[in-house]
């Protein structure tokens, strides 16, 4: 099996564990648009394959039948006359199975969620095929994959009909840590800083498809703009085709993401619906579950005086980047990025965006912390009664007695504690033990770009994390 596979180590090993058990396995692999599902699974088994089918986005039954067929008869040159429907269908597929000379029997359905198309039939001939047949052939490997992740969650995984408990394995592909988005580049041959892919991640997150548009001897301001903000950038219309492929009536999951991009902290469920004027109810509790599903938002409790209350944050650094400055872009400027570095709106972003990046590396700072083994809850913290509202990035709640209250600050030199900031720091940590009245000793967390400036100030921070910390491989 070739493999020029860089990072997806665990998922790996899980998989090759699975392709030798001797056993019957269906595995579903989902994740977001662009996450490099098919690219894992080609790489790994593509010779092994007996059956490569690609379900067609917004294509009727008819259509997917006729796809299912050219499949199928390119599968060792078959000749199958077009089945009449998806139980026709998989019964070919059983006599291709039957036929096949290969020791381990792989058959790879890849964005199955489109095949799913409405009174099809397509669901029930899938569990009539695995259940009846498949179930009992320990030489056969059935992998499905797709975007739509709540598809995959709702209609495979969480499955309360006959295809209930019967995947036996799943793997949910995320996105590049830092550590990996730097050897991926590397690998193509891009010579960045560790702050440089940072403000890389920052932009378009660890998705592999959009890190392989970067182009090596271009300043990373030059492949932003050729990416995003040319006439024919590649990416141009990648936001109303990620939300489009994931999500069957996009326009609604757009209107809660947009609501959360303008809020650090998040939101409560009222408040999102107070601001995109969505409908309380079942639909708009599943939208909810599928963006956290998809690892677009989060969903983090705060202790309160009396109750701990529920907000909803915004996980996924392309959206915040979409909507800082794609979104109604009213510039022709090709060089839009370029030429923005330095303005307001630039400081403003940044800062957000290097919050979302230390939300989605916690293992890191755990570790930088020395706690990888120890039990946290880890939030976002707003005061109640404070004038102005004391507010914390990142609380890290440890079961050994600590609570570390995280400032979170983008600086593109070592970051200075004034004499106020000192103050307001020192009004932050009073607020919360005050609010909280928690008995745990609380320690102030700095974690900055590249460290703190050695004055008078900085000791009050108890610890300190640079952004080298989070570059720390599994």
């Amino acid at each position: 099996m070739a493999n020029s596979i860089i990072g997806r180590t665990k998922e790996q090993e899980y998989l090759l564990e699975r392709y030798m058990s001797g056993k019957p396995e269906f595995i579903a692999i989902y994740g977001r648009r662009r996450v490099g599902k098919t690219f894992l699974i080609r790489q790994m088994f593509e010779k092994e394959f007996i059956i490569d089918l690609v379900g067609l986005a917004n294509a009727n039954t008819e259509k997917q039948l006729l796809n299912f067929n050219l499949s199928i008869n390119h599968s060792d040159n078959q000749e199958f006359d077009l089945a009449e429907n998806w139980l026709d269908a998989f019964e070919q597929l059983r006599k291709v199975v039957e036929q096949s000379q290969k020791e381990r029997k792989i058959i790879f359905i890849d964005e199955i969620p489109w095949l799913d198309t409405p009174h099809s039939g397509f669901l029930t001939a899938l569990e009539h095929f695995w259940n009846s047949w498949a179930c009992s052939r320990n030489d056969l490997m059935l992998i499905v994959c797709g975007s739509a992740t709540s598809w995959i969650v709702n209609k495979l995984i969480n499955n309360h009909g006959g295809l209930h408990n019967r995947l036996t394995g799943t793997v949910y592909l995320q996105p590049f840590t830092l550590y990996e988005t730097g050897i991926f580049l590397h690998a193509q041959g891009v010579a960045y800083t560790r702050n440089q892919i940072a403000e890389c991640y920052m932009v378009m997150g660890g998705i592999p498809y959009y890190l392989s548009k970067i182009k090596r001897g271009l300043s990373l301001a030059q492949n932003i703009d050729n990416m995003f903000f040319t006439n024919d950038a590649a990416l141009k219309d990648e936001f109303k085709n990620l939300y489009a492929s994931l999500f069957r009536d996009a326009s609604d999951y757009i209107k809660v993401v947009k609501a959360l991009s303008k809020k650090t902290k998040g939101l409560t469920r009222n408040e999102i619906l107070a601001a995109t004027k969505l409908q309380s109810g079942g639909t708009f509790s599943e939208i909810l579950k599928n963006l956290e599903s998809c690892g677009f938002i989060r969903r983090y409790a705060v202790p309160k005086k009396r109750q701990r209350e529920v907000l909803y944050q915004l996980l996924d650094a392309y959206t915040l980047f979409y909507f800082r400055f794609l979104d109604n872009l009213e510039t022709n400027d090709e060089q839009f990025w370029t030429n923005s570095t330095n303005s307001p709106s630039h400081h403003t972003w940044a800062g957000y965006a290097f919050e979302i990046l230390a939300l989605l590396h916690t293992k890191e700072i755990k570790r930088a912390l020395g706690i990888s083994g120890v039990q946290t809850s880890i939030f976002a913290w707003r005061s109640e009664y404070s004038q102005p509202a004391a507010q914390i990035d990142l609380v890290i709640d440890r079961k050994d007695g600590i609570i570390d209250l995280c400032e979170i600050k983008y600086a593109h030199t070592t970051f200075i504690i004034t004499k106020q900031y000192e103050e307001i720091l020192r009004n932050k940590i009073a607020a919360f033990q005050a609010e909280t009245k928690t008995r745990k000793a609380v320690h102030l967390l700095m974690l900055t770009t590249f460290g703190l400036r050695k004055n008078k100030y900085f000791g009050i921070a108890q610890k300190e994390i640079k952004l080298d910390d989070l570059f720390h491989g599994a």
